[in-house]
């Protein structure tokens, strides 16, 4: 991060805190992390948000981008005044440890309720058959946005892929509930990345909701995208412009 030090850790040095797994555990000395929602109001513990420092950071955090202060203050310090925004989503639990869960992109709202779309692949990747996988929000009518998973098989696995798309739609309703609205998986050969290797998430969500884009300069493999957009069409998944 441009703080240039963990914001947050075990301490080991003041005694070590017990491993809560899938927690950095808590902030180090200095840091005052918070959660805000949407309008930079705190929320209770536990609860899933924005992860913001309040100000001033700690000596040795870099105050500023390189001959760029005005998109330092744009891109860090002018959406919550008073907080540095990490973009990161998360929440604190009343014991004070910090969770992370992605980052604010990859929050989607369904029907008002903020979910974490990085909850939700790590559910489907718990999945015997599933290599891979990715979970993005595609718009909604009713409900804005509701979670569309994409499953990448492992080599040698020959069941029929429908079988396999409902179980991972039951697998979220038994690990995270109803209100996470996971009703669309599809089996796709491959994932469109970028060559070094990241997910391009924000192309797969416009085939899915119906709108043209561009192709990205830096993706692995353009057939790809054919593939994502037929394995959409085969489900009936692909919305309908405007």
């Amino acid at each position: 991060t441009e703080t240039g030090w963990p914001i947050a850790a075990n301490p080991v040095g003041l005694g070590a805190l017990p491993v809560k797994y899938g927690s950095p555990t808590v902030a180090m000395p200095g840091y005052d992390v918070q959660v805000l929602d949407d309008a930079g109001h705190p929320v209770a513990a536990g609860t899933l948000g924005n992860i913001v420092v309040k100000l001033p950071l700690p000596p040795g955090a870099l105050p500023t981008l390189w001959q760029a202060d005005q998109r330092m203050r744009e891109s860090y310090l002018m959406e919550y005044p008073g907080y540095y925004k990490t973009s990161d989503a998360g929440f604190i639990d009343a014991d004070g440890y910090i969770s992370i869960m992605g980052r604010t992109d990859d929050i989607i709202n369904v029907a008002g309720h903020r979910l974490s779309t990085g909850a939700m692949e790590e559910v489907l990747s718990g999945h015997q058959d599933v290599a891979e996988c990715a979970v993005l929000g595609a718009a909604d009518r009713l409900k804005g946005e509701v979670p569309l998973g994409f499953l990448v098989l492992k080599s040698g696995v020959n069941r029929p892929p429908l079988e396999i798309e409902k179980e991972a739609v039951q697998l979220v309703r038994d690990k995270i509930g109803p209100v996470a609205a996971f009703k669309s998986a599809v089996v796709v050969q491959r994932l469109p990345k970028t060559r070094s290797g990241k997910i391009l998430r924000g192309t797969i969500k416009k085939i899915a909701d119906g709108q043209d884009y561009k192709l990205p300069a830096t993706i692995d493999d353009p057939v790809i995208l054919t593939e994502i957009t037929d394995a959409l069409k085969s489900r009936g998944l692909i919305a309908e412009p405007g």
